[in-house]
């Protein structure tokens, strides 16, 4: 049985040619809605700025908790690609791709009770509701061919085509940004202008990416039947494993809903410095999902195509690479916490606050990158129970620290909480990777790390 030793430079090499332009994709990612706000920023009234952060966040949560159509579609994808069959590289594309067009329709269909809760939920004025409002009735009809983009760039990153994906991506962005500085400083428009270009550059690249994955020659229409795509069996399973990973979110998601109420708790200035650390941590979050995507896609190659070597390599490499970026990076933040914390914040007394709980961030990579990378891995075999399992086994010691540590260590408990979910996330994901071993290479875990 192939040990880690076994992987050599050449192995290295083709890791990072995968994980590198993954970590750009990922970065870009948000970039539709930072856009959008920074363009309206730049406006003389604040509720403009207002009005579109929280349409803007209502779009991120809403598709943040649908992403599993992006994370699950380039785990099956990856396993058609290892088998090297026509027919299941284009399942891999078109079931999902079906899915997601219904749930962005009925996102169209449903948006007034969507936007009546949203309101509901953040209670915001009438002016700054107002904007929003505008915001969302553009940009909500972008909703099938945002989800339809989810589903291309899954299927791209699985099929191992980053180049493709990473071009797809970064056309959106510079398209959605030149559209939107024409719409509002050249025509004068304001939150429709970002909204409408938004949405011209989500239909667009919706467009644009079909075109691409058609030139790949990957996939082959004639293979596809109705029949085929609403298989039963395949169905249950994808619907299994988007399950799970929306439970995951879900938890995420929570976490972060809890993160955010307890800090009002302390005033406006922990809520501002919290925020700040928050974003920090969403940066190396990113930086070290790269890693974990390319885990994703050379875990996913090697089920397709049996490959217990390229199994055992890709938990060695990523464990490498993964481990090192969390000490770089946590490095990195001790060293040059002041200079980061003032890319997001010039006021002084956030600064300063901002300062007294930065070690938590500094903490945060080497907490985190084995759970991230253990969740590529299992993305990648399309295992999720032991996903959605670990997250929540997480969030039951996530909420156990707030309600009986906070009252005593206050801020600092509601970090620690956090710090110990990231931990969690590794820690109670670890002990299934012996099972998914097995399965893949015919022994037990520890002829991936040695004897």
């Amino acid at each position: 049985m192939a040990k880690a030793s076994t992987v050599t430079w050449a192995d290295h090499k083709r890791f990072l040619a995968l994980a590198l332009p993954l970590t750009v994709i990922s970065l870009s990612t948000p970039l539709l809605g930072v856009v959008d706000t920074a363009i309206m920023g730049r406006l003389p009234q604040a509720s403009y700025i207002g009005g579109v952060s929280i349409g803007v966040l209502i779009f991120n949560t809403l598709y943040w908790l649908l992403g599993f159509l992006r994370v699950s579609t380039s785990g099956f994808s990856a396993q058609a690609s290892g088998r090297r069959e026509k027919q299941a590289s284009s399942l891999a594309l078109f079931r999902p791709l079906v899915l997601a067009l219904v749930m962005g329709v009925l996102m169209v269909l449903f948006q007034q009770p969507l936007k009546a809760a949203a309101f509901a939920l953040m209670s915001p004025n009438e002016t700054v509701w107002a904007v929003a409002s505008m915001y969302f009735d553009i940009r909500v009809w972008g909703a099938p061919f945002a989800l339809a983009n989810y589903v291309i760039a899954g299927w791209l990153m699985g099929m191992a085509r980053i180049k493709l994906s990473l071009y797809l991506q970064v056309t959106m962005n510079i398209l959605n940004m030149l559209l939107a500085v024409y719409f509002v400083a050249g025509l004068g428009m304001s939150a429709d202008g970002v909204a409408t270009a938004t949405l011209i550059a989500e239909v667009g690249s919706a467009f644009i990416g079909m075109a691409l994955i058609a030139r790949t020659g990957l996939i082959s229409m004639a293979s596809l039947s109705v029949k085929s795509i609403i298989d039963s069996t395949a169905l249950v399973k994808m619907m299994k494993v988007n399950g799970d990973l929306f439970i995951r979110t879900a938890c995420l998601l929570a976490v972060f809903n809890y993160f955010a109420v307890y800090g009002l708790r302390y005033g406006d200035t922990i809520l501002a410095a919290n925020a700040v650390l928050l974003q920090l941590h969403y940066v190396i979050a990113y930086l070290l999902s790269g890693f974990s995507n390319a885990a994703t896609v050379s875990v996913g190659q090697a089920m397709g195509e049996k490959n217990a070597l390229l199994f055992v390599k890709t938990v060695t490499l990523t464990a490498l690479w993964g481990g090192g970026m969390a000490i770089l990076l946590s490095v990195s933040v001790l060293f040059l916490q002041g200079p980061l914390i003032a890319v997001f914040t010039t006021l002084p007394d956030v600064q300063e606050i901002a300062y007294q709980y930065c070690y938590w961030i500094a903490v945060f990579p080497l907490a985190a990158f084995w759970g991230l990378q253990l969740y590529g891995i299992f993305v990648g075999a399309t295992e999720s129970a032991p996903i959605r399992n670990s997250m929540i086994y997480s969030l039951v010691v996530y909420f156990f620290i707030l309600w009986f540590l906070v009252p005593y260590l206050q801020n600092h408990g509601v970090w620690l909480a956090f710090i110990v979910f990231s931990l969690g996330r590794s820690l109670f994901l670890w002990p299934y990777l012996p099972r998914l071993s097995k399965k893949i290479t015919g022994t037990a875990a520890e002829a991936v790390f040695g004897d």
